[in-house]
């Protein structure tokens, strides 16, 4: 059952860090004409770099310049390109230039987002030494993406396999600082957020299941107390505003109940909790949402790869699941 109706969505997409292989994944996904005609594509690029990607993938880069051509469209963004780069990026390896890139491209992606031009976007694998070295500050892109967008309400990082999705209390934070972020607001707030993609993906009635913090879910509190104090309640407070929320669940068993089909989304209280058994159980296939933006924004879970890349070998399960959650979301959103 779906939320809203699908329509046609009009997908940005950026080629992520140059240095990697996310040019060569957005070549091949373009090749593909059932993923062309699946919705309207705007490319933020430009004409040298599309030309590289596909070289590097061998299925060069078809585009156009107005809509209704049935071609992705190209905005050229080579006015931001670094100066010195007109012959290409270095690549395999962190670089400022690669940095400037990949932000000056989702920026623009961003002001697309921002005055309605395009319905969700999709951006290849970034490099986060790169974004720094370009003078990002913030821990994570998606840090990132509230502070250029001016969200200030609660989001999270959403992973996502066929048919399982999680998302997070706390993320890029270190395991000393997880504690403090550990409360019955955040528990709340993280899981209405996975309650309302996972309804905007199209799941109906979606079954959420909560992680523990502490082994054994605390052993009655002979681990510690964040199960009966905190996450407990949370999930209480969850039910009464309609969630199918249950739980908190040892974490070191959840994910199997979840591999038979007892959960459509589990929420983890922090990074590698949920990482780790989302990786084991999908690696080549997973997708990482920016959840509780005012635009669906999806990416590939891995990275960038520098050191396969333009061998011809990456994969390309992971970006074609995040053009189709890209697609999905985008066409479900509600009018504004």
């Amino acid at each position: 059952m779906t939320t809203t109706p699908i329509t046609r969505p009009r997908v940005a997409i950026t080629l992520g860090d140059p240095a990697g292989i996310g040019p060569e994944l957005i070549a091949a996904l373009l090749s593909r004409r059932e993923n062309t005609e699946a919705a309207d594509i705007v490319l933020v690029s430009d004409a040298a770099e599309l030309r590289a990607a596909g070289e590097d993938a061998g299925a060069p880069v078809a585009y156009g310049d107005a809509p209704g051509t049935g071609l992705p469209v190209l905005y050229d963004n080579g006015a931001a390109r670094p100066p010195g780069t007109a012959d290409g990026f270095e690549r395999g390896r962190a670089t400022r230039n690669g940095g400037l890139w990949a932000l000056a491209n989702l920026s623009a992606a961003l002001d697309m987002a921002k005055d309605g031009t395009v319905d969700a976007i999709l951006f290849a694998p970034l490099n986060k030494s790169s974004l720094h070295l370009a003078g990002m500050t913030e821990n994570d892109e998606l840090r990132w993406f509230e502070e250029v967008l001016g969200v200030e309400s609660f989001t999270s990082e959403l992973n996502v396999l066929p048919g399982l999705w999680t998302a997070r209390v706390t993320s890029h934070v270190s395991i000393a600082e997880v504690d403090a972020g550990i409360t019955r607001g955040n528990v709340v707030e993280a899981g209405l957020l996975l309650d309302r993609v996972l309804r905007g993906s199209g799941i109906g009635d979606p079954r959420i299941g909560v992680c523990a913090l502490n082994p054994h879910a605390g052993e009655s509190g002979r681990f510690g107390r964040h199960e009966i104090d905190v996450i407990g309640p949370a999930v209480g407070d969850l039910a009464d505003r309609g969630v199918d929320a249950t739980g908190p669940f040892p974490s070191d068993t959840i994910f199997l109940r979840a591999r038979a089909g007892e959960f459509d989304g589990i929420l983890t209280m922090y990074h590698d909790q949920g990482q780790i058994a989302m990786k084991l159980m999908g690696f080549d296939g997973g997708v990482t949402i920016a959840g509780g933006l005012p635009v669906p924004i999806c990416t590939p879970a891995h990275g960038t790869a520098f050191d396969v890349v333009g061998k011809g070998v990456a994969a390309t399960g992971s970006v074609q699941n995040a053009f189709d959650l890209a697609v999905a979301l985008g066409g479900r959103r509600s009018p504004a």
